[in-house]
């Protein structure tokens, strides 16, 4: 029997959604064992004079339990 869990996580970049997605996922797997999947639950951006200046992820994490 395999048990999973689902840990959620915000991440962010300056550069674009992509790239909050990439540090999110490389941030998890230091912490946690056996990812195995995300899904992006939400963005967003931070807007200051006009121009986007960072770009939020809000990930769901799924990693499996030993």
């Amino acid at each position: 029997m395999t048990v999973a869990k689902v840990s959620e996580i915000i991440a962010s970049s300056s550069k674009g959604f992509d790239d909050a997605i990439a540090s999110g996922i490389k941030r998890a797997t230091k912490t946690l064992k056996g990812v195995q999947s995300a899904w992006v639950a939400d963005q967003e951006v931070l807007v200051k004079n006009d121009k986007v200046v960072e770009y939020r992820v809000r990930l769901k994490v799924t990693f499996v339990l030993k």
